[in-house]
């Protein structure tokens, strides 16, 4: 049974940076992909960011204009997400999944309990 934990979130201030963290446990990850995605408060669950776990060729959603990457350790099974020059519109709960289709992000149908990152302005 695969696990997915997050954690990294928080209250910031507008234009400050985090980084959230996925520990994935119960799959071998060799061949999966990973990704990241938020919802915020009224609105769906929405795409962030994607990462094969056996290449660092990554993307992320273009509307988010570069300001996130996604990187790996593999020695740790853990997906983390950098976000920079935070925005009010960046707050959301933050999960991380495994996907079915790495482009364009289709996820499984399992998600951690997600990570709350609040952007104050």
């Amino acid at each position: 049974q695969v696990q997915l934990v997050e954690s990294g979130g928080g209250l910031v201030q507008i234009g400050e940076s985090l980084t959230l963290s996925c520990v994935v446990s119960g799959r071998s990850l060799s061949t999966e992909s990973a990704g990241w995605f938020r919802q915020a408060p009224g609105k769906e669950r929405e795409f962030v960011a994607a990462m094969p776990w056996n290449s660092n060729n990554a993307y992320s959603a273009r509307s988010l204009e570069g300001r996130f990457t996604v990187s790996k350790d593999s020695a740790k099974n853990t997906l983390y997400l950098h976000m920079n020059n935070l925005k009010p519109e960046d707050t959301a709960v933050y999960y991380c999944t495994l996907l079915k289709v790495f482009r364009p992000a289709v996820p499984f149908d399992f998600w951690g309990q997600g990570t709350q990152v609040t952007v104050s302005s």
